[in-house]
This record gives C-alpha cells, structure tokens and sequence, in this order.
C-alpha cells in the first residue's frame, strides 16, 4: 500500500472509530468469551457522542443532479459503547462488538472472503441508514419469504455467515452467535419490540426514468468508487485488515446476499456512498452504479441445484437480480 493511501486508511479509521481496533480469539469450542473479551482494546465506537463522519480526502463533490435527499431521520440512539458494563455479560458483548468488526480474524471458522460485518453495516453497526443492528434485534423473530418460516435471530444472523459471508452457518447456541446477539440486544437497549424504526433499513428508491445502464455505473464507479474500493472492485487490504471491502469477485459475498440484487445495492449506496458523503449521487447514478457493480461475477449462490437456470427461477425470479442473465456475453452465476 503507498503512503498515501495508508494515510486515507487512517483518516477514515478515526472519524469512524470503528476499524481501528485490537483483535481478540474466539474459542468456538468453549465458553471462554468473558477471558477474551477482558483482552479486547477498549471499545472503539462512540459515534453516539460525536459529530457526523466527514467526506474522505479525494472524494468527490455532491453531484448537483442528486434529486433524491437523504435526510438523517430523526432516529433510535443506541448507547454509549464506552457504557458497556463491567460484568459477565459486558464481557460478552465486547466479545460481539470484536466479532462485528474483525469477522474473519475472531470467527474464522465460519467466514469464507475477507468481509466483515461492519463493511455492511456501518459504524460498528450503529449508523443509520445502513441496517443498524439496533433496528434488526427488535424484530425478530419474523417470517422471512427467503427461508420460507419464523426466523429467530439467530437464525437471521447464521444466514448472513452463509450468504454474505460466504461461509457457513455457526452451530446453534455457539459462542460466536451468543457474542453477536448479546452485541445487538444491548445495542437496542431502550428501543420499542416489534417497531421498524425510521433509519432501520435501506429506503428503497422508486425505478429511475432511465433503464439501468452498465457503461453509465462504470463510469460513476471509476470516478466516486474506485478510489477506495480499486480499480478491480477488490478493496484494499493493511496486512490482515479489510480496509475497503471487495465488491465482487471470490472475497466477495455471493449471489445468495441480499446485497446482490440491485434495488438493495442501490438503496445501501445512495444512503451511505462515497464513504462519508451518503446522498450526492443522484437516484440514476446510484441505480447505475450498483447495476455495474452486480454484472460481475461472485461465489455461487450455497442453493445451487446444479443447473443456473433452474435456480434463476427458484431462487431469483426477481427484476432486480443478475443472476442466470447474461451481461456483456457472460452469463452470470456461475461462480468463476
């Protein structure tokens, strides 16, 4: 990595106060969370008590065709993560709060690419807008039309290990979920059971007036993306941290995320991209864009039946997802 680029890393890392942090092990085996969690650095996010993030250096300007606003809603504050309690449950949930950030390195034997948690929901899983963990715990357990039955949290957070993560689901009752429920339960601490909270999701967009275009997203990539995320769309790596997530590709979630279907990219990337600068791009270029983004190819969906096309139509009878089509001659889905 150059010096310039190591320095964007640290400039961003302590406005969000949420990357730079010390890794703890995760003994899957055994209940040792509250052992390990006392070798965790002190809590790193307090975005509760500070100011909103600034724009990264080299960002680009608000586009000025940006014709949908992403107000900050008037939303749930989570507490203070210095307010973590000094007990045997505190323990645990800073054994969470480890997780979320250093995924691979504290749950490695249930992440297959190089995400973490936080890639997806941002600020330690704080940030509205991003999916905060605070607005998911309340609502579960819930139908889900993906798993076709009540999921309970946990299950909720063993799909995102399968699909996101590109890995496989922890074991029921395995330290690593306890860690990230006990995390997400103290994160909605005060917040209403059963009650969507304004910030708690993406808001999704309505159909731009133009279709969807690859060359027009390839272009906004390269002009407002590729500075953090590469040329490649593989991110960039300091050693063993994921600085900025690959975006496709084999480190990548896979085609069974959510993130792959294009109205969920889009509505994550006006709310939240370019880092810092959620809402400047106008609704087209962020339809364009996560449309561009989702035409490459990633790891094959774990419910692959052997044939795409079969599980197009299974899994992916959606106008909103890539996969089984074919893009600029590739047919997608494959998972080379």
């Amino acid at each position: 990595m150059s010096v310039a680029m190591l320095g964007l890393f640290v400039f961003v890392a302590s406005m969000l106060g949420t990357l730079v942090v010390i890794a703890i092990g995760v003994n899957v085996a055994g209940r040792n969370l509250p052992k390990l969690a006392a070798r965790a650095a002190p809590p790193p996010s307090t975005a509760a008590t500070q100011p909103a993030v600034a724009a990264a250096p080299g960002a680009s300007a608000p586009s000025a065709a940006a014709d949908t606003v992403v107000a900050a809603p008037p939303r749930f504050a989570p507490p203070d993560a210095r307010k973590i309690p000094d007990t045997e449950m505190g323990a645990v949930i800073r054994a969470g709060e480890q997780i979320f950030l250093r995924t691979g390195l504290n749950a490695k034997a249930f992440v297959g690419n190089s995400l973490n948690c936080v890639n997806c929901h941002l600020d330690a899983g704080r940030l509205a807008g991003s999916a905060p963990m605070w607005g998911a715990y309340p609502l579960y357990p819930a139908y889900r039309a993906k798993t076709r039955h009540v999921d309970s949290f946990a299950e909720r957070l063993r799909g995102c290990f399968i699909y996101s993560m590109n890995g496989k689901a922890p074991p029921e009752g395995s330290d690593v979920l306890v860690a990230l429920e006990a995390y997400s339960y103290w994160m909605a601490t005060g917040a209403p059971v059963g009650a969507k909270l304004p910030g708690s999701g993406y808001k999704k967009l309505v159909k731009p007036p133009q279709v969807p275009d690859f060359s027009r997203g390839q272009a906004v990539y390269e002009s407002k993306c590729a500075l953090c995320h590469g040329a490649d769309g593989q991110g960039q790596r300091s050693g063993e941290m994921q600085v900025f997530p690959p975006l496709w590709g084999p480190q990548s979630f896979n085609w069974g995320a959510g993130m792959h279907q294009v109205d969920n990219a889009t509505a994550f990337i006006k709310a939240n991209m370019p880092l810092g600068q959620g809402g400047t791009l106008s609704d087209q270029e962020a339809w364009d864009v996560a449309t561009f983004m989702n035409s490459h190819e990633r790891p094959q969906d774990p419910r692959f039946n052997g044939n795409v096309s079969d599980t197009r139509k299974k899994f992916h009878d959606s106008e909103f997802s890539l996969y089984g089509q074919t893009v600029n001659g590739k047919l997608l889905g494959t998972g080379r």
